[in-house]
């Protein structure tokens, strides 16, 4: 197999034919005119929103239906199709690009809020090449000055149809793709190996926290259930208009920073106001339980602040939940251990699932004495503990892979242009 170098040398010397995606290829919209019921007993797998915003390469494991009638004319998903996300709260979060990378034998049917690109000659295109280069620094940068809006970003298709974007012969491409497909595959056994670990961890805390909390009563007497809006401060976020963010002052604790048991900030992805004022409110403490309500992860996004994340502010979609006269570490344990059934049940369907406040208020839980919260709360905090000083450091060597393979992948990527002096 020839390296990368001999190719460029051979089938490209004086440079690379860069050409614009409105010249080679249309766009298309995504669904058109389905209520809610339609979604509720689907005939057709369709792609969400979340699958196109998360994945480089469309994950086709798809558990998402919606109904088609026989006739019906709605725009299919293709092989080497390129799907970007229609909107966001930023600009750099718009237009996220997933490629169906591998046919398939199903008609693929896509998400109304996203839209989707069919080059005109897919003989001339590997699929897997465009996977890596519509997530490069490069076409991110172009795709965000596409978006324009006040509170939410649009992008706009007659911008996107302007980009230019290289394109290498198919040896090339291929070449391309080996590489970094390699860089990407390494990354992903570091993962598969250190969430093994983190399993093994689970397991036992879940365990313990199971058999502890699954009473019906303590000392023969029945233990009251109780909503957590009856002793608990719960408070929805400010919508805080995107436009004015900021790059210091008060951090945002936005949806995208609340995963599965903690919390991921990126210095270049945080966003900030200018001050607190007028917003105490929204100004978040040390143990407060922060649930994301809205995303593909619903019900299973939350995890419990400590003082080293703060100050914070909350932004609308995000919940902060506050115990009055209940242990919170021992209210934290039970959201663990029953909240994400509860919400399944409850989340609307649709592109975006998501769960009201009224939905978390509503959650119900065990009260026992005082004294014995503290003593559960204080058997679940150690085990809980292990999996947090391990899970943190997962994000980390996550981190570290991901940006040598993004170096590796923006280096390959970056062309001479043909023609260019």
């Amino acid at each position: 197999m020839k390296n990368l170098e001999t190719l460029i040398q051979e089938l490209c010397p004086d440079g690379v034919e860069f050409v614009k995606l409105g010249d080679v290829g249309t766009f298309y919209g995504g669904l058109s005119g389905k209520s809610k019921a339609d979604f509720t007993d689907g005939n057709a797998k369709f792609v969400t929103y979340m699958n196109v915003y998360s994945n480089p390469a469309l994950n086709t494991d798809i558990k998402d239906f919606v109904k088609i009638e026989e006739g019906e004319k709605q725009n299919k998903v293709l092989y080497g199709d390129v799907l970007f996300t229609g909107s966001s709260e930023t600009p750099n979060e718009c237009g996220m690009t997933s490629v169906l990378t591998e046919k398939t034998e199903e008609d693929l049917y896509l998400n109304s809020f996203c839209f989707g690109y069919r080059f005109n000659d897919i003989d001339v295109v590997n699929p897997g090449f465009m996977k890596h280069l519509f997530r490069s620094h490069m076409l991110r940068k172009a795709l965000a000055k596409t978006a324009s809006g006040v509170t939410r970003f649009n992008v706009s298709k007659k911008k996107v149809a302007k980009i230019e974007i290289p394109l290498p012969p198919i040896e090339m491409q291929n070449e391309i793709v080996r590489i970094l497909d390699k860089f990407t595959s390494l990354e992903a056994e570091l993962e598969t190996e250190l969430e093994a670990e983190l399993d093994c961890r689970k397991r036992q805390y879940e365990y313990y926290r199971d058999k502890l909390l699954s009473f019906d009563n303590v000392g023969g007497q029945e233990v009251e259930w109780k909503k957590i809006g009856e002793f608990c401060d719960t408070l929805s976020g400010f919508p805080f208009d995107s436009s004015k963010f900021q790059t210091s002052g008060i951090k945002l604790m936005r949806g995208k920073n609340v995963k599965r048991g903690y919390f991921d900030f990126n210095e270049d992805d945080d966003r900030y106001w200018e001050s607190s004022d007028g917003l105490e409110k929204y100004l978040l403490q040390d143990k407060d339980i922060i649930i994301s309500m809205d995303g593909s992860l619903v019900g299973k996004s939350f995890a419990m602040l400590s003082k080293k994340h703060l100050p914070l502010l909350l932004v609308q979609r995000v919940a902060r939940v506050r115990a009055k006269g209940v242990n919170q570490n021992y209210l934290f344990h039970n959201i663990a251990h029953r909240f994400s059934g509860y919400v399944d049940k409850k989340k609307t369907g649709g592109a975006i699932p998501h769960v009201s406040m009224k939905d978390i208020q509503n959650f119900s839980i065990p009260v026992p004495s005082l004294q014995e919260q503290e003593r559960i709360a204080n058997i679940l905090d150690r085990f809980e503990s292990l999996n947090t000083s391990l899970q943190s450091g997962l994000p980390a060597e996550i981190t570290a892979r991901r940006q040598q393979y993004e170096h590796y992948r923006d280096k390959l990527l970056t062309f001479k242009r043909k023609g260019a002096a």
